[in-house]
């Protein structure tokens, strides 16, 4: 039976998101943002929603290779586990690096690297969009005849250790910094110093790195976040942003040849004509502003109270959607998205924030509807208008007091 290991891990990340969150509170650490965070938090639902979308299709390759093209069957044996461990880790790190070194690749990957912050929450800010091609850098284990399910498995678990590694609480681990993947490694992976760019792409074990030149030890303060930071809190911008550079890059290349070249080259290659080559430059911490717009403390609870009903439905979707039709599935998550797109640009004070706002929260009014003749159709409608019109009260009360 296939289990989704990691929507079932979702509760105990969150718990120990409190927990770190409740630490850094006490030390009085500043590691925690409101809008960092939600940021954050809103790209792993979006992730968890999209993917539900996407993880039939993407699975499809692997398992058909298996069933067709297979030159062999591993038993399923604790040798067979093993093997299949350390296959999984070591595809992950050339994805991964990759990920970092051809454009097409790093226009969905730099998601998870947008966070000027560094604790818990980043683990969970993750691609929208990065397994429509990352599966592709597993297909010699299907060639090879490691069973699918046994793959999601040792998969899952990968993705899951890497939960933990993101966090400024732990310092150094001793022998075990030698071959395990530690925070002190992965807090320079995320770093924007030049000596840390393109360093550390292990998943579980660090000796992919130290094998092939790509490991860095953690010493200058690290300056989390991208060379060119996004500066806003829209997940679908994050999503998209790069994609959009790139296009007009190539659009405005003199050449052919160039106009391949943007996708294919490393970040920070552009044509002739344009930038050249960009490098990255020296930044340190003590002097580093981070985009950080402010906005009145009953907003922000607006805001909050928004995400966390967000949360609920979309928890619902990720756990019950077998239970949902297509047309429930796709209008429950394109809510989600709207509430998640619509606390991001809120607390970027976009122009058209507030209009968005009232068509999202417009939009609520039409969901149930997809659950017409549905049992749990009358109770919905019901909750649904209760909350709408309580929003709607809310934000016009802000409104009019220029508190948003």
């Amino acid at each position: 039976m296939k289990v989704d290991y990691i929507a079932l891990s979702i509760p105990v990340f969150f718990l120990l998101i409190a927990i770190e969150l409740v630490y850094a509170i006490y030390k009085k650490l500043n590691y925690y943002r409101l809008n960092d965070s939600l940021s954050n938090l809103s790209q792993g639902i979006g992730s968890q929603l999209v993917g539900i979308f996407l993880k039939a299709i993407t699975f499809f390759g692997y398992l058909y290779i298996y069933e067709h093209w297979k030159f062999y069957t591993f038993p399923n044996t604790i040798w067979t586990w093993l093997l299949l461990f350390f296959g999984v880790d070591f595809f992950y790190y050339w994805f991964h690096r990759k990920s970092h070194q051809i454009n097409a690749l790093w226009a969905a990957h730099i998601v998870h690297h947008q966070s000027e912050e560094y604790n818990l929450t980043v683990a969970l800010r993750q691609s929208w969009f990065q397994s429509a091609f990352s599966w592709v850098f597993y297909l010699p284990l299907a060639f090879a005849g490691f069973d699918p399910i046994m793959f999601l498995t040792v998969s899952a678990f990968n993705t899951l250790y890497q939960f933990w590694i993101h966090t400024r609480t732990i310092g150094r681990m001793g022998p075990l910094e030698w071959f395990l993947n530690t925070p002190s490694h992965h807090r320079v992976h995320h770093g924007s110093n030049p000596k840390y760019i393109d360093k550390n792409h292990a998943g579980t074990l660090i000796i992919w790195d130290r094998m092939f030149g790509t490991f860095q030890e953690e010493e200058e303060d690290v300056v989390y976040g991208i060379t060119k930071p996004l500066a806003s809190w829209n997940p679908v911008w994050a999503n998209v942003h790069y994609w959009v550079d790139l296009y007009s890059s190539s659009r405005n290349a003199h050449n052919i040849s160039d106009k391949i070249k943007v996708f294919i080259n490393a970040p920070g290659w552009f044509p002739e004509n344009q930038e050249g080559i960009e490098q990255a430059k020296q930044t340190q911490r003590s002097v580093y502003i981070k985009y950080n717009p402010d906005f009145n403390k009953n907003f922000k609870a607006y805001i909050l109270v928004t995400f966390l009903l967000t949360l609920g439905l979309s928890s619902l979707i990720i756990f019950l959607n077998a239970n949902f039709s297509l047309l429930q599935l796709i209008s429950c998550s394109l809510f989600s998205i709207f509430s998640l797109t619509s606390c991001g640009v809120l607390m970027e004070k976009r122009e058209w924030s507030s209009s968005f706002e009232y068509f999202r929260v417009g939009y609520w009014f039409i969901v149930p509807l997809t659950f017409y003749a549905n049992d749990f159709f009358l109770t919905l409608i019901i909750f649904n208008s209760i909350v709408a019109f309580i929003s709607l009260a809310w934000f016009y009360r802000l409104q009019s007091k220029n508190l948003c």
